[in-house]
């Protein structure tokens, strides 16, 4: 019998029985948690879920005839400089694409958070307006001409970098990660879940790419230049976006 099995079941004199001992860990060290985070600057509001949304905007006339619209494709074209960032500092999902949200996309995402988030510790808010940008459509078999067709739905134009909807509370970013990513994947338009940190991170890196860009050739310097006769070549939002935004 080895040295290794006499001392792991050691044989008691009286009875010759091995008794199991218990293995100890003789390794010892310092354990670092982090401290629980603190919510104490959170508010609760009265009503934490996502509110209805209007399938047709309401107008305080009722005589008020809807007025037919164009296609305004600049409302969903470049950069979106007012809401691009989080109110209460936590997550939420943004828009990394311009398109059109229609009602059922806003049934997707309230119907998506309504079974999922744990709403005695957390609420949700809309950051994009309801539908209200009129769609026109000609019923199936008509000829051409005739004016304009009829209104057929609303729908609410949304620019890269909005953010759509806010959760904030007493959570964590991990709790709510798939859930955003899961909703945001079933949008019309190229979206992602978004944190402070990563707001934070994203707009750092492209500020550090922006300033340590070694080729001095890049599109914004190639349109202004007229190299190669690109602003004949070009479309008009890249003279002003330089090919950044579709």
């Amino acid at each position: 019998m080895t040295l290794h099995n006499i001392l792991r079941f050691p044989t008691n004199q009286l009875s010759g029985c091995a008794a199991l001992l218990p293995q100890v860990n003789n390794v010892r060290g310092i354990k670092n948690f982090k401290p629980p985070i603190l919510y104490e600057h959170i508010q609760m509001p009265e009503r934490p879920k996502l509110h209805y949304i209007d399938r047709v905007p309401n107008y305080s006339n009722s005589q008020i005839r809807p007025p037919k619209m164009h296609k305004m494709l600049d409302l969903m074209r470049g950069p979106e400089t007012v809401h691009n960032k989080l109110i209460h500092k936590q997550y939420g999902i943004q828009a990394t694409g311009g398109g059109r949200m229609r009602f059922i996309h806003f049934e997707v995402i309230r119907m998506g958070l309504l079974k999922k988030l744990d709403w005695s510790r957390m609420f949700a808010i809309w950051r994009i307006d309801s539908p209200w940008q009129a769609v026109t459509k000609k019923g199936q078999g008509q000829r051409m001409g005739g004016g304009k067709g009829s209104i057929d739905h609303y729908v609410t134009p949304i620019r890269t970098g909005r953010i759509i909807i806010e959760i904030a509370g007493h959570c964590e970013y991990i709790e709510v990660k798939d859930i955003l990513s899961k909703i945001s994947a079933k949008l019309p338009f190229k979206a992602k879940a978004v944190s402070q940190e990563t707001l934070e991170w994203d707009f750092a890196k492209e500020k550090w790419q922006t300033e340590n860009n070694q080729n001095k050739y890049t599109m914004e310097y190639l349109i202004k230049n007229n190299m190669d006769d690109l602003q004949r070549k070009v479309k008009k939002i890249d003279h002003l976006y330089f090919g950044k935004y579709v």
